[in-house]
Formats: structure tokens, sequence, C-alpha cells
């Protein structure tokens, strides 16, 4: 599965609209759209990191962290056509990364199944 990265404010907002999970390390919004014959095999992923969290080294590594994380993670487990976007938590830049991505994983997981459930409902 190809990953891009988001990019418009759009996005973030309509995948903060949609569905959400959290778990210790991170917080996963999605936003769900069927594929299309272009983008069959694509998700897209965002990434934010609050003020709250600290000054902008803080920042900048949940963000690392998070790219990371997700490189390892999504090309396995994401749904064709959704846009996610992971907020960094206090605690993400102190995990240990392993844990990080296992619970990523959770999450990506736990969003997949809000996504089957949402589309058998239609």
């Amino acid at each position: 599965m190809k990953v891009f990265t988001l990019k418009k404010r759009r996005d973030f907002l309509k995948a903060a609209s949609e569905l959400k999970a959290v778990v210790n390390g991170v917080v996963v919004q999605a936003a769900f759209t069927l594929p299309d014959d272009t983008n069959n095999d694509t998700c897209f992923v965002g990434y934010t990191a609050t003020k709250k969290l600290g000054k902008a080294h803080v920042r900048n590594r949940v963000k690392r962290r998070l790219r990371a994380a997700a490189q390892a993670v999504l090309p396995l487990n994401a749904v064709a056509g959704a846009k996610y976007v992971l907020i960094g938590r206090h605690n993400t830049a102190d995990l240990n990364f392993a844990y990080l991505v296992k619970k990523l994983t959770e999450a990506i997981k736990d969003i997949n199944s809000q996504i089957n459930m949402k589309n058998e409902a239609k």
C-alpha cells in the first residue's frame, strides 16, 4: 500500500469529524472515502503535535516518531482510501518505540473495524 502525506487543512478537519481511536501515546482520527480506480491501493496520513506538548524541539521529535511508526504500521494495516491523522500526546516523545508501534497498530485496527462497521451499515 502506498502512503501519502496529508497537506490540506480540510483533510485534517474531515478526519477529525468522523472516526477516532485513543491509545497510550497517540490519538488516531480517520475519514474514509471509497477508493476510485486511480487510488485503489493508497491511503493518506497527517501528523499533528500541539504546543501543549512543549517547545519546538519536542514537537519535532514527536512528529518524527509518529512518521517512523506510521511508516512501519500503515503499509501493512491501512485501508485503501482512508485518511489518517496521528496526533501526538504528552508521552509520545518518551515512549519505547516498539511500544508506540504496538499501540499505533491497535489504534489503526480499531479505526479499520469502525470503517468496516460503517460500510456494512450503508
